[in-house]
């Protein structure tokens, strides 16, 4: 494309003015090649022609759309007044003072403060990559810092700029930047020390000149250094050139070093009271500039700023007062008055009382000071000669003198803090600061401008070279042929100045001569250069002076002083003066020393570009120009060796005002800082880098369909490029970018906008053309209407007579008549013919829609009951599955406690046997008695027949005898007596105990009834549902009936119908199905009746040997005579009575037996269902149903089977039953054994034990009778279990009604039976091993119990306390099993919420009711330190925290709810208040508590913050959630190489997931609701602040479209709130701010009404974020228009009044206050129990 076609009407150039320097214009005409003039049109309307020649065009003006760029290179058109308009936009408009050109960093000096600086902006640039966010100092530190630690390089920032313009600031913003995302992790506060060394600096370094209040009047280079961690660990400090003749002299309106005032404003002081100052006003040193205040600066205040940085530094106080007698001494020692003596001479009195003060400060001699001040000796080789010097003579000397000591003070002051800097560690990496003078021409420059000059070429050089490198870098990365690009090398002016018998030398050479002057060296310049070299000139109205070409400009130097200046000397006797001072400091400044070597040359070796001739420094050493020269070659090493970064600061204006913008002050500084070079530099080759994806998205409107069809986008970019631009040379493609030469993008912006342009002329002319037919059809309709009534009027008028009137209107009335009469007979005829089609019609339609409603009603019912009945089998054998493996463990348990009470029951028989055996025995033995009683009588009679001589003694004996017998006869009736009342009380017990198992038998028959009652049920419902399936039958056969006598009439229907028939008559054959269940179902019944026939007659032979046993030692009539007509109808055909035992182990055999019965129905079906398999795979649609109907069952299942396991707890009360039957058992055998014993030495004794054995028999009876009152309860358990299923049949009963619509989708579902047969078939056997597993469980548990058995157990029934015993010596292990090694993840998940605090605190319970303060003292310590550590050792630990969180919550709960205090009880049960503390008061432990969880809260919200922090910016602001809305525009900023995109693509979609994942934690570990709506609320600020600070940082993300995106993500972030039920969270109102940014993107901003809609909308926006906002706007398109700056002012206007925050960002780190709400525990403590995985077993519950 020719240059010449850009220069096309309507296109805009610039045009040089005198004012602006340059103006804007627009091409009235084309221009044609040969053309003399260009005809302009100016933007005050006038017409001008420009006279061009074709070499010579007016550089172009670049598209609106790029204007306001943040990178200048991003300019399709590079050139001086692009750059200068762009400059003028961001700044003057859009209040905006960086500005990226290329790798340099342009600052504008806003005089303004801004609030840009805050760590909060500190914090958004962090981790960001150069070029993401809006330019920045911030953004280059960033860089800088990000390149050292990524590449272990060492790293220098550049920042340059002419006085006024804003060095030292941005020097020190860079480094505070350092100092704040660098903290060191020690407590030296290296940060705040290298931070406090900048106002010391500025103190003694800094002055006031007329361009600027607090000028450096130094160059400075500081070294910040870090460590392996990347972590500041020290500093180190060098100046340059520091301008000591402005301590004893200074320009009008300027003023000496700041310290100076400082020292004088804090005078009155006592501390400074001994330094006898006053005033600046009486100092010559400070008031030579006239004015020595600096309005809004307080020199007092600053004075103790200054002192407190010296001590911050590790300054003591003596340290800082000797600085002070110096400066002090210099201010004393301008005040010394010269006086003239005659002509050549000159004085200075002794009496002086500034020179008194002078030397009483420094500890000098007064005489000596005051001879040597006016006197000189020379030295020469005969003899030494003291000279007498003239009054300015003495006055120079004084000021060199002066100049001397501040220079030594100024090196001592920078080497001490250097000092205080320094570090002991080794130094990894550094980033250097340098703080340096840029390029000054002043109307008089002297020796000072031309060694900042020579500097600034120096580094301008190395700029220049640097800025070529990075060139060919990106060029040999996108593999770009690479062409040599001519740049300016200065070299031959760096040459002219430092070369051999260069500048510098011949004024060396010059100041070694005794006579040399200034005349003399000039001349000196004069022969060697003038005419010889093309960069040195001799002006030509001027002998005294000399220009030099440099860089930036022309610059002509008075050399009047060069020679002083450059010598610097001081008279060698007031050196040695000095030298003999008693005070330590002076003496220690003019002492001899070495001087210092480079402490970096042994570090870095770096080859300069050019061989450089250095200095001889044996002769040059003591000049300043030698000494300049030797620390500008070690600066530009140091630099060599390091990645640059360039700052360049800008003066806007010379007035100081605030966005003020001077063009010419500008342009000069520009062309002065090396920004235009780079620019140059970028426009030679290819400034304009797009990538193909950019490319491809900004210009698909200039794309083919042909081309848009091609996939690969980069071959698309290719093919569009080569058909656009036809000459190749004017772009480039690389690997990931096009790159473009200058003017291209611009080519490429002007076809897509004329292209859009002649899309809306197109949609345009068809709008206008539609809205023009439109309006002419409307007007001709009108036309044609007003004609036809108009030529009405006229025929009529022509035609009319009065008979024709008369004929006209009888031929009317004739014809309305006739024509009237024909109508009403047709419509009449036609009415008829139209009601009779309709009849039949809508009749016909009627009847086939009534048909088809029927049939549908009727194949809905029948699918109803079809389906219902396959939903019920289904369910009943899943059912079944479950109830088989519920009821075989339950039947063995059952089988095992009837077979211990069997045994138990046989061996009380057998006790009940041995005891009847004793007492026949007892009346064997009376018997016997008796038998002897009768011998004795026998024997009687014998004694008296034998002989009566022993008559007398024989009757003696026998009175004796009788007596005897007597008493024994008494003593029988007794224990007859005895015997018989307890018999009798022995037989009410036994009635007693009789009627309670009679009542007990008549249970277990209710119960049996119950059984065969739901039998019939079942059965009854069963036939019920088949008498209503045949009666549906019987009507779908009336219906078949009727349907084939509807086929005979209407043959149109006929096939559709016969479908049906055949599908219901299939359906009518699973009625057999249903016959078959019935019948099962029958079957099932009978052999239950014949199982409990067949139990009784058991139950009833087994009892009656028994009941034998039990009545011989009874009369069995006296005991039918004691039993009631009721006892009496239980007795059976032989008499035998059913006792107690009868009717526990008749209901067991029932039930055994009926489970039995139902086991082998189970199994029986489980065989069946492979083949129903086939049936069930033709009803798809319903399985999938039912396969979330089994998942619910499967979830049952484990309910089921941890409910069995915590029935496994009842255990233990059986075994102590057990015990005690066995301990009973003992007792009652070994009672038996004594009194079997007792009974052959004692009469009496038999019946006593017998007593006592039926006593203990009773207990024992009791004991049993108790027992099996605690079967029916278990049995009732069973029957319920068993009635559930019957139950649940119902049930899906009604889920038939939800399936009418199912049949369409099972014919289009056939093709996946297959898949779903296997998939149903892997169900099965999953089931099958599910079944197999809950088998094996089953006979673990059987086995468990078995073993259990074996352990006696305490007697007595369990009532827990709700506590924990432990031992003392077991707390350590609590606290590390409970606390330390308890891993949340898969524990939280199967136990109550806060189950370790419940523990803890039923241990501290423990404690509390041992009244142990010790104990509770250390338990409560020891957990609250395990709380703490386990929370710092997981400190990342999202999990983990939460869990702790929860349970520290619910921990401090428990302490309140059961502390006693009424406020915490109010919800408590009355078992829950007897759970109180009684002994100790913990207020102080839950305010302890209550600390660690706002500490953990806070830690868990900060890990939350971390993780969801990366991806906010990407996914609410860089992610289009609404795709197509948003457009690239041509940022162009070219991203350093080293600047590495490494972030993830996140989307709005990551931010939502993450939110779910911490909520769902949270709900996991049981947080109370509150917290975790408090948690959200932070969350979603951190959401809500981040994006909208990154919104205010990011110019480029200001547009409508944007805030269209934004509104969206909020919105999903809303429907997030929604589904988790957070409404009421308050955390959409954290979001109003960004919202409120949003709506500002998208809202008109033209007219006052806007503007103030604006006001009083944006009500949680900031005035300062508000005005942000509408300068950053930035249209996307040509369409869009710019906030005018008039609209933005009166919208500030409007907020003038707002007393909000002057803050631009928001705080991220803010945290909300947070409260922990009570919430009582509805867990009840003494049912809390702990799981073995917590490994707590040496607990033990009370």
């Amino acid at each position: 494309m020719a240059v010449a076609e850009l220069y096309a009407q309507y296109n805009r150039v610039w045009i040089p003015d005198p004012e602006e320097v340059w103006k804007s214009a627009e091409i009235a005409k084309d221009y044609r090649v040969g053309d003399q003039v260009l005809r302009l049109l100016l933007e005050d309307g006038t017409e001008l022609d420009y006279p061009v020649d074709p070499g010579s065009l007016p550089p172009l003006r670049n598209p609106d759309i790029l204007v306001g760029e943040n990178d200048l290179t991003a300019l399709s058109y590079l050139h001086e007044p692009a750059v200068l308009h762009n400059l003028r936009i961001r700044f003057a408009e859009s209040k905006l003072i960086y500005t990226y050109s290329g790798i340099i960093l342009v600052a504008m000096n806003p005089y303004k403060q801004l609030p840009i600086y805050g760590d909060a902006i500190i914090h958004a640039y962090s981790g960001q990559n150069m070029g993401d966010m809006d330019p920045h100092i911030f953004a280059v530190a960033e860089e800088a810092y990000k390149q050292m630690a990524r590449n272990n390089r060492n790293q220098s920032i550049i920042v340059s700029g002419e006085s006024g313009a804003g060095k030292t600031v941005s020097a020190r913003y860079a480094m505070r930047y350092f100092a704040t995302v660098s903290k060191s992790s020690s407590n030296a506060h290296v940060e705040e020390k290298v931070l406090a060394s900048n106002p010391i600096t500025e103190a003694v370094g800094n002055a006031k000149t007329t361009r600027n209040d607090n000028s450096s009047r130094f160059g400075k280079y500081t070294e910040i250094s870090f460590d392996e961690r990347n972590q500041i660990i020290g500093a180190n400090m060098r100046t340059y050139l520091l301008e000591k003749s402005r301590v004893v002299f200074q320009s009008e309106n300027e003023r000496n070093y700041h310290i100076f005032y400082q020292l004088c404003a804090s005078a009155q002081q006592s501390e400074f009271k001994h330094l006898k100052l006053g005033s600046a006003e009486e100092f010559n040193y400070t008031r030579m500039g006239g004015n020595t205040v600096i309005e809004g600066v307080d020199d007092r205040a600053d004075m103790a700023e200054t002192q407190k940085t010296f001590t911050l530094l590790g300054f003591k106080k003596d340290f800082q007062m000797d600085v002070f007698k110096i400066l002090a001494a210099i201010l004393h020692l301008g005040n010394v008055q010269v006086t003239t003596v005659g002509n050549e001479r000159s004085a200075v009195s002794e009496d002086d009382s500034h020179l008194k003060v002078f030397c009483e400060l420094l500890g000098l001699e007064t005489i000596k000071v005051a001879q040597w001040l006016c006197n000189r000796k020379i030295v020469t080789s005969s003899e030494t000669v003291v000279k007498p010097m003239t009054r300015p003579q003495a006055i120079n000397a004084r000021d060199a003198l002066a100049k001397k000591i501040y220079a030594h003070l100024f090196d001592f002051i920078v080497e001490q803090i250097n000092q205080a800097l320094h570090f002991s560690g080794k130094q990894h990496t550094f980033i250097g600061v340098l703080d340096i003078y840029g390029f000054e021409t002043f109307d008089v420059n002297s020796f000072e401008q031309f060694c900042i000059n020579y500097a600034n070429e120096k580094l301008q050089q190395q700029f220049n070279l640097h800025v070529f490198k990075l060139e060919q870098e990106e060029y040999m990365k996108e593999d770009i042929p690479w062409t040599l690009i001519d740049f300016y090398d200065n070299q031959p002016v760096i040459d002219l100045i430092e070369a051999k018998m260069g500048i510098l030398e011949l004024l060396d050479e010059e100041c070694l001569l005794p006579h040399g002057t200034d005349e003399n060296w000039l001349q000196k310049l004069y022969n060697n250069f003038v005419n010889k070299n093309s960069l040195f000139e001799k002006p030509r109205m001027s002998n005294s002076s000399f220009i030099i070409q440099h860089f930036a400009d022309k610059v002509e130097y008075q050399c009047e002083g060069f020679l002083e200046k450059n010598r610097d000397t001081v008279y060698d006797m007031l050196v040695e003066v000095l030298r003999a001072s008693k005070f330590h400091l002076c003496a220690a400044f003019f002492q001899e020393s070495p001087v210092p070597s480079s402490p970096f040359g042994a570090m870095i070796t770096v080859k300069s570009a050019k061989q450089v001739i250095k200095p001889n420094t044996k002769h040059f050493r003591t000049t300043v120009g030698n000494k300049f020269r030797s620390s500008l070659f070690l600066l530009m090493e140091t630099l060599n060796a390091t990645t640059p970064h360039y700052v360049r600061c800008i003066k806007p204006n010379d007035e100081k005002l605030p966005f003020e913008f001077d063009s010419k002050r500008i342009v000069q500084q520009l062309r002065a800082c090396g920004v235009l070079e780079t620019i140059r530099i970028s426009a030679q080759s290819y400034p304009s880098r797009w990538t193909y994806l950019e490319f491809y998205s900004r210009y698909g409107v200039l794309m083919t369909q042909q081309e848009l069809s091609l996939s690969d986008k980069k071959e698309v970019c290719k093919v569009v490029l080569h058909r656009l631009i036809q000459d190749s040379n004017q772009y480039q493609f690389g690997r990931t970018k096009i790159f473009f030469r200058a003017g291209q993008v611009a080519y490429l912006e002007k076809l897509r906008l004329d292209k859009l342009r002649q899309g809306c002329i197109v949609i345009q002319k068809h709008v206008r053309g539609w809205l023009q037919r439109k309006k002419f059809l409307r007007e001709r309709r009108a036309a044609l209407t007003i004609q036809q009534y108009f030529r009405g009027q006229q025929t009529v008028r022509k035609a009319i007579t009065a008979t024709a009137l008369k004929e006209a209107w009888a031929a009317i009335i004739l014809q309305k008549h006739c024509r009237g009469y024909l109508v009403r007979n047709l419509y009449q005829l036609i009415r008829v013919a139209t009601i009779t089609i309709q009849a039949h019609t809508r009749g016909f339609l009627a009847r086939r829609r009534y048909r088809k409603l029927l049939q549908e009603h009727k194949a809905v019912i029948l699918q109803k009951y079809a389906r219902a009945w396959l939903a019920r089998r289904r369910f009943q054998n899943i059912r079944r599955f479950v109830l088989n493996i519920q009821l075989t463990y339950r039947v063995q348990r059952l089988q095992k406690k009837l077979e211990d009470q069997n045994r138990e029951n046989h061996g009380l028989v057998e006790k009940l046997t041995s005891l009847a055996a004793l007492r026949v025995g007892d009346l064997e033995k009376v018997q016997r008695l008796e038998a002897e009683l009768e011998k004795a009588a026998t024997h009687r009679h014998s004694y008296e027949e034998k002989g009566r001589r022993y008559r007398d003694s024989m009757e003696e004996r026998l009175s004796k005898l009788q007596k005897h017998n007597a008493e024994l006869e008494s003593q029988r009736e007794r224990a007859e007596q005895s015997l018989q009342e307890r018999t009798e009380e022995l037989k009410e017990k036994m009635d007693q105990l009789t009627r309670q198992l009679f009542d007990d038998v008549q249970k277990e028959e209710q119960q049996r009834l119950l059984l065969e009652k739901s039998f019939e049920l079942k059965t009854q419902a069963y036939e019920k549902e088949i008498e209503s399936l045949r009666e549906e039958i019987k009507a779908l056969k009336d219906e078949r009936t009727q349907l084939h006598h509807q086929l005979e009439e209407g043959r149109v229907t006929s096939d559709s119908l016969k479908g049906e028939v055949a599908r219901l008559s299939k359906q009518a054959k699973t009625i057999s199905e249903f016959e078959k269940e019935i019948e099962l179902l029958q079957a099932q019944k009978i052999d239950v009746e014949k199982h409990v026939q067949s139990q009784k007659r058991e139950m009833r032979e087994r009892m009656s040997e028994v009941t034998k046993q039990l009545l011989e030692s009874y009369d069995i009539e006296d005991v039918r005579s004691r039993l009631s007509v009721e006892d009496l109808e239980h007795l059976n055909e032989d008499g035998e009575l059913w006792f107690a035992y009868e009717g526990l182990k008749k209901a067991t055999r029932v039930l055994e037996s009926h489970f039995q019965s139902q086991k082998d129905c189970y199994e029986k079906e489980i065989e069946g269902l492979n083949f129903k398999v086939v049936h069930l795979s033709q009803e798809i649609n319903h399985l999938q149903k039912l396969f979330r109907e089994e998942t619910d069952i499967n979830e049952s299942i484990r309910h089921e089977v941890t409910r069995l396991t915590s029935e496994n707890m009842m255990i233990p009360d059986f075994k102590q039953q057990i015990s005690e039957l066995e301990r009973q058992k003992q007792d009652l055998e070994s009672r038996l054994k004594e009194q079997a014993e007792k009974m052959e030495g004692k009469q009496e004794e038999p019946f006593s034990h017998l007593n006592r054995g039926l006593e203990e028999e009773g207990r024992q009876g009791k004991a049993v009778e108790a027992q099996s009152e605690t079967h029916p309860e278990g049995k009732e358990r069973l029957v319920g279990k068993i009635q559930e299923p019957q139950e649940a049949i119902k049930f899906p009963k009604k889920q038939a009604e939800a399936e009418e619509e199912v049949e369409s989708i099972l014919r289009q579902e056939a093709s996946r039976l297959s898949l779903e047969n296997r998939d149903l078939e892997e169900e099965l056997d999953m089931k099958d091993r599910m079944i197999r597993k809950l088998q094996d469980q089953v006979k673990t548990l059987t086995r468990t119990i078995e073993k259990a058995n074996s352990v006696p157990l305490p007697s007595g029934s369990r009532e827990y306390l709700g506590m924990l015993e432990y031992k003392k010596e077991d707390e350590t292990k609590l606290i590390q099993n409970l606390i330390l090694d308890l891993k949340p993840r898969g524990v939280v998940v199967n136990m109550i919420p806060g189950l370790p605090a419940h523990i803890l605190f039923m241990c501290v319970r423990y404690a509390d009711s041992l009244n142990d303060a010790n104990m509770l003292k250390s338990l409560m310590n020891s957990a609250i330190n395990g709380i703490k550590h386990v929370v710092k050792e997981h400190f990342e630990d999202l999990e983990m925290l939460s869990f702790w969180l929860s349970n520290t919550c619910h921990f401090l709960n428990c302490l309140k709810q059961y502390s006693g205090e009424e406020e915490f009880m109010k919800c408590n049960s009355p078992q829950q208040n007897k759970n109180c503390l009684n002994n100790f008061d913990l207020t102080e432990y839950r305010q302890i508590l209550s600390d660690v969880a706002i500490r953990i809260y806070h830690q868990f919200i900060l890990v939350m913050e971390n993780n969801l922090q990366p991806i906010i910016v990407p996914g609410m602001l860089e992610y289009e959630s609404l795709q197509g809305i948003s457009g690239l525009k041509p940022t162009g900023f070219r991203k350093r190489s080293s600047s590495i995109d490494d972030t993830d693509a996140y989307t709005m979609t990551s931010i939502l997931q993450q939110l779910s994942y911490f909520y769902s934690t949270m709900c996991q570990n049981g947080l109370d609701p509150e917290i975790v709506r408090q948690a959200v609320k932070q969350l979603f600020y951190l959401i809500g602040a981040v994006t909208l600070n990154s919104l205010l940082l990011r110019k480029d993300m200001c547009s409508c479209r944007k805030g269209m995106q934004i509104r969206c993500n909020i919105s999903f972030l809303e429907e997030w709130l929604k589904d988790k039920n957070l409404q009421n969270s308050l955390a959409k109102e954290t979001l109003e701010p960004l919202s409120q940014a949003a709506w500002l993107l998208q809202v008109k901003k033209t007219t006052d009404s806007d503007a103030k809609e604006i006001s009083q909308c944006c009500t949680s926006l900031s005035a300062v974020q508000i005005i942000k906002i509408l300068n950053s706007y930035t249209p996307i398109d040509d369409f869009e228009k710019r906030v005018n700056p008039s609209f933005v002012r009166k919208v500030q206007a409007l907020l003038n009044n707002r007393g909000d925050s002057s803050q631009l960002m928001l705080d991220t780190k803010y945290l909300f206050q947070v409260t922990f709400p009570f919430t009582a525990s509805p867990h009840a403590l003494e049912m809390t129990q702990i799981p073995s995985s917590f490994k707590l077993g040496f607990l033990r519950r009370l």
